[in-house]
């Protein structure tokens, strides 16, 4: 009998996209061959089950993300209850919080790519096109990570060459005047040189009345296998995005649903704003045997977001608004945004014994340097007097927008500042197995970070340093082969970028994580699911400064604690099944000044955009017909009311929406899907800044796509 070993991810993914985590496990028989999956060798993560983990993972894998048919990013972690959507700047980047905490409100939220430092930088909302799964790695991650948000690190794990040839293309269409396609190709050549060629182009209109999008990116990937044990694999990424501006609607005196959700309220004279991001990505991946390895690699990425907008002025003095209730004084404002971020990482993973114990350790550095480049130009309406003309305060009816009523105005000096960081960090990881049911694991990583930050426009500036030892420990308990329990314990420490409008640099932002959890694989292995409590603590957290756009304050220290439940598998009767439950309390742990509006924030005080309750589940079924398969199925997704402004009263109300759709395998290589979603036409909003700017979602939406495969 022949038996192999395999540590790679594809297998451990057919698992995840069933929902059977635990047959990654699991011995496969064969005639002959036994198979032996051994675990996932990722980046950070080395060679561990997912019931091994003292930590809370969920996987969204490909058949959830086609299923939903998903073209971005941001859809993509609504499926995680944990996540919450967040101040997306008008649509053009990605902004979220696990576990109620979220990042820089004036920087996209950061995630890992490949296990790279990858969501810096001004490069547009990622599409899903060139995503083959995304790992939501929640609770006390820095440790070992370093630089993620502080309530969980999203790890995306990208689409890359291997040596099986196949290819795929999707054409869809849908409403408001929606086109997509996209392709993967995947070409062996042999088993030595491997290429995948990712592409899409996605031309669209949308509910909001002459609001459009135009998408597109190349993300190829080269895989070349030097020798046996040694592989190299590079990654690039284009991707550009113009997009027009949109702050979203407004809540007159604090109501929302007055005003018609399809209403632009900026102008269509700004035209789109273009962001831009050009990465490359290279890792070496050796195999030294006897259950040793080294992973290294570097990554460059750079990125720009350049355009105009008119956008709601906040400051009630200038505000008409809430005069007469229905003129909005606005801003004009004009941005270029650049990034340039560089990353190399190298980690050798390996197992050795003492005496009866088995050792499974991680050691590894990295070196992380990030510029955040912003000029910032803006016109502001004058303050609102008797006197004061609709033109002087440019405004907009909210009922009845008349676009390009008065000239452009022309922005002026505002904010041009140069932040930079320089950081780097090493750690070390070793999980003994003490025993059949009992595994423990101790970590740390020590930091030594370098901020600086230039204000151009007066030649101020300063630099401090910061270091620091974040520990993490952890214990997994087999209970049976159905349970596992686990309790973990991280801190985390992460350097806050950029300084005041004074050009006073900020202190680190430090967290504290725990969490005990049980992991199951129910029904066989077919269902498999974690259920988990946690508590995190964040002190130094920032806000944006209104009267500095592009600056941040600080204003305190933060809490959230709560409850997830996730289920992933197979039901009985065939019935695939995804459930996603939350419940998380997030809020202020310190009275002090609200520096975003001017009202005093008390401890207890809910954070923003940060539901308590979060649900989302999704029931599909095959059914064959003679030698084709259709495949049914539905979701409901419910976020519940959320905190719109920090220091007000003012909440986004809750929302369930429903969608459905189906599936027609006519051949093995045709495949057409349909969907519905927002089902019921529900009037809904996904996230806010305050009450001046709110998010509306999209009403009841279709779509139809012809996905061709060979």
């Amino acid at each position: 009998m022949r038996t192999f070993r395999l540590s790679v991810y594809a297998l451990l993914l057919a698992s995840v996209t069933s929902g059977t985590h635990a047959a990654a496990e699991e011995m496969a028989t064969a005639e002959d061959q036994q198979i032996v999956v051994t675990g996932q060798r990722q980046a950070y993560r080395g060679d561990f089950t997912l019931k091994e983990t003292p930590q809370a993972i969920q996987l969204i894998g490909e058949s959830q993300i086609d299923n939903n048919n998903i073209t971005r990013l941001t859809d993509v972690l609504d499926l995680s209850a944990s996540v919450a959507r967040q101040n997306n700047f008008g649509g053009l980047w990605d902004a979220y919080a696990v576990r109620g905490f979220a990042g820089d409100e004036n920087l996209p939220s950061g995630y890992l790519v490949n296990g790279f430092n990858g969501g810096r930088g001004f490069g547009g909302a990622r599409d899903a096109a060139g995503i083959e799964r995304v790992e939501v790695l929640k609770g006390p991650n820095a440790a070992l990570f370093g630089r993620g948000e502080p309530g969980g690190t999203i790890n995306i794990v990208t689409k890359r060459a291997d040596f099986r040839n196949r290819g795929r293309l999707n054409l869809l269409a849908g409403s408001f005047d929606r086109q997509r396609a996209d392709a993967d190709i995947n070409i062996a050549t042999g088993d030595v040189l491997a290429v995948r060629l990712v592409g899409f182009y996605e031309d669209a209109g949308s509910f909001r009345e002459t609001v459009r999008s135009n998408r597109y990116g190349f993300l190829p990937s080269v895989l070349v296998k030097l020798g046996d044990n040694t592989s190299i694999t590079y990654d690039l990424e284009l991707s550009r995005t113009e997009a027009d501006f949109d702050r979203g609607t407004v809540a007159i005196n604090g109501v929302l649903g007055a005003v018609p959700r399809e209403n632009f309220l900026g102008e269509p004279g700004d035209g789109p704003v273009e962001a831009d991001a050009t990465g490359h990505q290279v890792q070496l991946s050796h195999d030294f045997g006897g259950g040793w390895s080294l992973l290294v690699g570097g990554q460059y990425r750079d990125t720009r977001l350049e355009g105009f907008s008119t956008e709601a002025e906040l400051a009630g003095g200038r505000q008409r608004l809430g005069r007469d209730g229905r003129s909005l004084s606005r801003q004009r404002r004009s941005r270029l945004y650049e990034g340039e971020h560089v990353v190399v990482r190298g980690e050798i993973a390996g197992r050795f014994e003492t005496g009866t114990l088995l050792h499974r350790v991680l050691i590894g550095a990295d070196y992380d340097r990030f510029d955040n480049s912003q000029l910032f130009l803006r016109f502001r309406p004058a303050v609102i007097g008797a006197a004061t003309t609709a033109a002087q305060s440019n405004d907009i009816d909210v009922f009845d927008p008349v676009y390009g009523r008065f000239p452009l105005p022309t922005p002026g000096p505002q904010t041009d500042r140069l932040d930079q960081q320089r950081a780097f960090g090493v750690y070390v990881q070793d999980q003994i197995t003490l025993s059949d049911r009992v595994q423990v694991r101790f970590g740390g990583r020590f930091d030594s970070f370098e901020v600086s930050t230039l204000n151009r426009a007066n030649n101020a500036a300063a630099a401090r340093t910061y270091r620091r030892f974040s520990p993490q420990a952890g214990i997994v308990y087999a209970a049976s082969e159905a349970v596992s329990l686990y309790a973990a314990y991280g801190q985390g420490f992460r350097a806050n970028l950029g300084a005041t409008a004074a050009g006073t640099l900020f202190d680190p932002e430090v967290s504290k994580s725990a969490e005990v959890g049980a992991k199951l694989a129910l029904l066989d292995g077919k269902l498999a699911g974690t259920v988990s409590l946690f508590e995190l603590t964040r002190s130094n957290v920032l806000a944006a400064d209104p009267n500095n756009p592009g600056f941040s304050l600080p204003i305190g220290e933060a809490r959230s604690r709560g409850l997830e439940v996730d289920v992933a598998g197979k039901l009985p009767g065939d019935v695939d099944l995804w459930f996603s439950y939350a419940y998380v309390d997030a809020q202020a742990r310190n009275d002090v000044a609200d520096l975003n509006f001017g009202f005093a924030i008390r401890a207890g005080d809910p954070l923003l955009n940060i539901p308590r309750h979060t649900l989302n589940v999704q029931v599909s079924k095959g059914i064959d017909i003679g030698t084709m398969r259709l495949m049914l199925g539905g979701g409901v997704q419910h976020v519940g009311e959320r905190l719109g402004a920090t220091g007000t009263n003012f909440t986004l109300p809750d929302y369930t929406l429903a969608r459905l759709f189906a599936s027609l395998t006519v051949t093995k290589n045709i495949e057409v899907f349909a969907d519905v979603t927002n089902l019921f036409d529900t009037t809904w909003y996904s996230n806010s800044f305050n009450d001046l700017w709110v998010q509306p979602g999209s009403p009841r939406a279709a779509s139809v796509a012809l996905r061709l495969r060979y």
